[in-house]
């Protein structure tokens, strides 16, 4: 690139750079273990699609799956382990998991990313997500919006479950009935309660608080 295209840039986004702060130990032992967890996740379900018509082998695939829930749960535990080594970690988690629908998992890998990653606005931190619906134009041609679907697809896959207990709730039921009443369909109307989750976190990781179900509206964020 062209110095003077750097020096330009740095001179127009100098007030927004800021030190790069490379991840604690802890947290880089978080993201990994949330990786592998993801695989053996999708492994598992691979496992359980193959093998669903193969006859004669159900004990041996029960045996096995036996084993990889045996595994999550070990992985589980020691994530917690992890989390509890930093008393602010913690606290920020519990107060993350006060959003109807987010449990542990989901809260520590929110969590972890809103550590690492100082996110200004609820809008940066939907856009690393990929939960941002983007234009899909070409030419005169006015496209569906899709989402992005870029950075962490676990987190983006955690955040669609955390979505779908939400709406068995009291809380979370009657926004999601007046999007799928407008016409939109059971998945648009999921990612756009995952997307209300994920500002919620930042918000309440941002300020501090924890969740108001009151603050809650049927605006489409």
């Amino acid at each position: 690139m062209d110095a003077t295209v750097i020096a330009r840039f740095i001179a127009q986004e100098h007030p927004r750079l800021r030190a790069y702060a490379p991840p604690t130990t802890n947290q880089r032992k978080l993201d990994r273990l949330i990786r592998r967890r993801a695989t053996l996740v999708r492994i598992k379900s691979t496992l359980k699609l193959t093998m669903r018509h193969v006859g004669g082998l159900a004990a041996d695939l029960a045996a096995v799956l036996e084993k990889l829930e045996a595994l999550l749960a070990k992985i589980d535990a020691t994530m917690v382990t992890l989390a509890a080594r930093s008393p602010h970690h913690q606290a920020a988690q519990q107060r993350v998991e006060t959003i109807v629908g987010v449990g542990p998992l989901v809260g520590l890998s929110l969590t972890n990313t809103l550590e690492r990653v100082p996110f200004q606005k609820a809008d940066a931190f939907v856009a690393f997500l990929g939960l941002d619906p983007r234009a899909n134009d070409s030419g005169r041609k006015a496209g569906r919006r899709r989402l992005s679907k870029r950075g962490p697809a676990e987190l983006r896959r955690l955040l669609f479950n955390a979505a779908m207990a939400a709406i068995k709730t009291t809380v979370w039921k009657p926004i999601y009935e007046s999007y799928r009443a407008r016409g939109w369909s059971t998945t648009a109307s999921l990612m756009i309660i995952a997307r209300k989750i994920a500002r919620a976190a930042w918000s309440i990781h941002h300020c501090r608080t924890t969740f108001n179900p009151h603050r809650i509206t049927t605006c489409l964020t």
